[in-house]
């Protein structure tokens, strides 16, 4: 069906069901069909439409999954789609910095089509001769969190010995992958055989360890550390989550 307001087409979305008190279940969420207008209501100040490419799967997103308002991200609102960051091509806009056929990333919904109000969390995407997917993973968030955490917070040095939890995830990996580069000895935990096997032998961190396994942590990482001779007595700690791991590597 298409007219002056633009063609409306069918809308397949990821809806939030309700708030989440325990484990999360596939029945929390579902999936149903709904229509848009693909054009920017006239009273949508800035509005922008977009036609979703990728979307990000992160851990961040299970806090919104609460009733929650402590946290600096908003709860989801139940009954409606819910929202992450991805990458999505401009259909219709009524911003004066995103035009028909540009290319943004940042906050949008689980849907094939979505109307964005809140234009404050995109970016335009200036260099396409990259995947585009790649803005969900190193080109954006989960990149410039290890990079900025990495180089401006941990201020590491060539030789030095780096701990990094959760190291096969989106942020983690990457991190390493860094430390690596820099030409530090790199070691990782993280939560499965699968995920230790993964990080030493496909993302060449240097050694990796199942925190789930270890009676001692703290033992861990001494044993883990006295494999490597190294001349700075420095220790760079990337550890995203404030847990046991924390404490052990504190000490």
């Amino acid at each position: 069906m298409e007219s002056d307001d633009g063609e409306v087409v069918s809308n397949k979305q990821v809806i939030f069901k309700d708030y989440v008190p325990g484990a999360l279940k596939e029945s929390d969420m579902y999936i149903t069909t709904s229509t848009i207008r693909l054009k920017v209501p006239e009273d949508c100040t800035n509005g922008v439409l977009v036609k979703n490419l990728y979307l990000s799967c992160d851990p961040y997103m299970r806090i919104q999954m609460r009733n929650f308002q402590g946290s600096y991200f908003s709860p989801f609102k139940p009954g409606s789609p819910i929202s992450g960051r991805g990458v999505a091509k401009v259909l219709d806009s009524r911003h004066p910095d995103y035009k028909k056929g540009d290319f943004i990333w940042g906050i949008t919904g689980w849907e094939e089509y979505s109307l964005i109000t809140a234009t404050e969390t995109l970016f335009k995407i200036h260099d396409k001769d990259v995947p585009l997917s790649y803005y969900t993973g190193i080109l954006g968030m989960p990149g410039m969190t290890a990079y900025a955490g990495f180089y401006e917070i941990c201020s590491p040095k060539k030789g030095e010995f780096v701990f990094i939890s959760a190291a096969s995830g989106a942020v983690g990996q990457l991190v390493g992958q860094f430390a690596k580069l820099l030409g530090c000895y790199v070691v990782g935990s993280a939560g499965s055989k699968d995920k230790v096997d993964l990080l030493k032998n496909k993302f060449g961190f240097d050694d990796a360890f199942n925190y789930k396994e270890e009676l001692d942590l703290d033992a861990a990482l001494k044993r883990l550390a006295v494999q490597f001779v190294y001349t700075r007595p420095v220790v760079v700690k990337w550890n995203p989550t404030k847990n046991k791991l924390y404490t052990a590597v504190s000490c």
